[in-house]
This record gives structure tokens, C-alpha cells and sequence, in this order.
């Protein structure tokens, strides 16, 4: 596919990236619904899908995974794969939903790993760079990586590795400040990223325990990088992002929602997923969002018990309907 000139290339990613702020994906969580909820409050943030596999697009073409609304752009589809023929079609078909493409190099599951993607690929830069090159034949969109710091602590190649991403033709990078060997656990290091940023002449974003207004101020101002790139610090709260791009902008600092707020928020989550999935398998595939929306509440323990193994919708809306109410919030 005939690229973009780079000076327009570069325009494009400075665009997308000029809340300073993206969601960053997450397997299994950023999907359709999740987005939507997040572009409800933030309407200028960068969103990202959830990983998605080239060798399950190559023989899925039709897949929700690929479902988009038009007020999701500016919009990231993250591929990950180790076959640059298949990276290069999948970029082909994604091109049409994308405003960028972005290849996963970071992911630190087993059985990504064992598969010899996601942050297995820290320990193969010519076949990284491979696909890189390979995506970028298959779009005429922006491309971007997202990485670790290496895949163990005697293994720490970021700065080079994201050197050899820019040489093939990345146009924008985000880092997880954590080893593949740390999962994560322990705390990003927000300052390594600085030796990334002053290395590369490409927008870095960083990534890792973004969990509030605070901390993303924190991160950046350690990380001297162009923005942040938000995962679990939006389950529970799909305002964060919002929140953090507003007071990056104005320096105003929007307060939490209120606990009656995250519960609504929580119940719309649910309501839009029964829509997308059918009732049954939504219950069931929610389970994980719960404890995020209720956490710090009185009796959280007890009650995220109770909801995890409830299948009934309307016995849900009456354990949110106590909540309520055993926390003093008129209903």
C-alpha cells in the first residue's frame, strides 16, 4: 500500500495524540463496550482495542472484536503475531476501521509468549522489525509499538529495541515500564523511559500503574514523555481518562465520581454488554468488572462474592439497589 509522505505521517500521529492521554489495551477488557463507555466522557482520547490475534483475524474476517461506532475515532486496532505475512494482511484488513495500527510486543501471558509473540519479540529485533515493516506494507496508516522494558532484568534492551522500531518504520511507541519477568507485579519505572524518549524522534507515551489524576502527572513528569497510556486505572472508572487529559490541559482536577455515580456507570456497563453479547454470556463475562466498580465500598468483599456467581439480571439490579442503600446513597 502507497505510504503517506512522513512529514504528513508525523502530523497525523500529533494529532491523534494530542489529548496526551490513550487507552491502552487490554485483553479481554477493552472491548466495544468498555470503549464506547470511555469516548462517552473523553471525546478527544486515543482509544485502543483489545489484542487481536493476525492468525484469528486471517480466518475471522467477520468478528466483533472489529466493531466500531464513528465517534471512536481516533482509534488504535492492536495486532500481534509472528508471521509478517499475516501481520501485513491483517494491517490490510484493519486499515479501513484504524486511524493507526499498532503491533503488541509487550504482552507477558505464557501462552502469548510460548507462541513467540507479545514480549518474546524483545528477544528477536530482526523479526520485529520485520513486522513493523510488514504492517506498514499492509496500511497507509500510522504505525506503533507497544513494549517492555526487556523481557527480564538482565535483559533490559528498550532503548535500542526502540531505536530498531523507529529504523523500520514506527511512528509512534508506548511503554510498559516493567520487564516481561515482572508481569505486574512490583511498580512501573517511570524514569527509564526518559533514556527512550531522549533516544528515539518519535512521540513516547508511558504506561504502567496509571491509576489517578495523580499518578499520571507523576508519570509524566518522570518520564518526559509526549502522554500516558491509561489500562486498569479505567476499570471502574471510565472517566479517569477524561479527568487526566482535562487537567493536563487546564490544570483543573475534575473530582472521582461519587459512589452512586460507579454504580450507574456500573449497571450501564452491564446493560450495553446484554446488548452486545445476550444476556447469559455477558453475566457471565462481567464477572471481572465487578470488583473494580464496587471496590473500598462497605462489605465489597461479601457483595463482590454475591455478584460473581449470580446469573440473574434482575436479582443484579436489586444487589446494586443495596448497595445503595447500605452506603446511605438516596436512591
Amino acid at each position: 500500500m502507497q505510504q503517506q509522505p512522513l512529514q504528513q505521517q508525523k502530523n497525523k500521529v500529533a494529532e491523534l495524540i494530542k489529548s496526551k492521554v490513550s487507552l491502552a489495551p487490554m485483553a479481554g477488557i477493552t472491548d466495544y463496550v468498555l470503549r464506547s463507555l470511555v469516548r462517552k466522557y473523553s471525546k478527544e482520547c486515543l482509544l485502543t482495542t483489545e489484542m487481536i490475534s493476525s492468525e484469528f483475524l486471517a480466518q475471522n474476517v467477520e468478528t466483533e472484536i472489529t466493531k466500531l461506532d464513528e465517534n471512536h475515532h481516533p482509534i488504535v486496532y492492536q495486532i500481534c503475531g509472528h508471521k509478517p505475512h499475516l501481520m501485513k494482511y491483517s494491517a490490510e484488513i484493519l486499515t479501513q476501521f484504524a486511524d493507526m495500527i499498532d503491533i503488541n510486543m509487550g504482552c507477558p501471558v505464557n501462552k502469548v509468549v510460548k507462541g513467540q509473540d507479545g514480549s518474546a519479540l524483545m528477544r528477536n529485533p530482526r523479526l520485529a522489525m520485520d513486522l513493523v515493516r510488514a504492517v506498514k506494507e499492509g496500511t497507509n496508516k500510522p504505525v506503533s509499538v507497544k513494549f517492555r522494558l526487556g523481557y527480564t532484568a538482565d535483559e533490559i534492551n528498550y532503548v535500542e529495541f526502540g531505536q530498531q522500531m523507529q529504523e523500520a518504520g514506527a511512528e509512534f511507541i508506548t511503554l510498559h515500564a516493567r520487564t516481561r519477568s515482572q508481569f505486574y507485579a512490583g511498580h512501573a519505572d517511570w524514569k527509564k523511559i526518559k533514556e527512550l524518549k531522549h533516544n528515539v524522534d518519535i512521540p513516547v507515551f508511558a504506561n504502567g500503574d496509571i491509576i489517578s489524576i495523580e499518578t499520571a502527572e507523576e508519570a509524566l513528569t518522570q518520564s518526559e514523555a509526549d502522554g500516558v497510556a491509561i489500562g486498569r486505572g479505567v476499570l471502574g472508572d471510565p472517566t479517569l481518562i477524561h479527568r487526566v487529559a482535562h487537567y493536563f490541559k487546564t490544570g483543573e482536577k475534575i473530582p472521582t465520581p461519587t459512589l452512586e455515580e460507579k454504580l450507574d456507570m456500573m449497571k450501564t456497563h452491564l446493560d450495553e454488554e446484554i446488548k452486545l453479547r445476550g444476556e447469559k454470556v455477558a453475566i457471565k463475562f462481567f464477572r471481572k468488572f465487578y470488583p473494580y466498580y464496587i471496590a473500598g465500598i462497605r462489605n465489597a468483599s461479601k457483595i463482590r462474592g454475591v455478584l460473581v456467581l449470580e446469573e440473574d439480571y434482575n436479582k443484579i439490579l436489586e444487589y446494586i439497589n443495596y448497595i445503595k442503600k447500605e452506603n446511605e446513597i438516596c436512591v
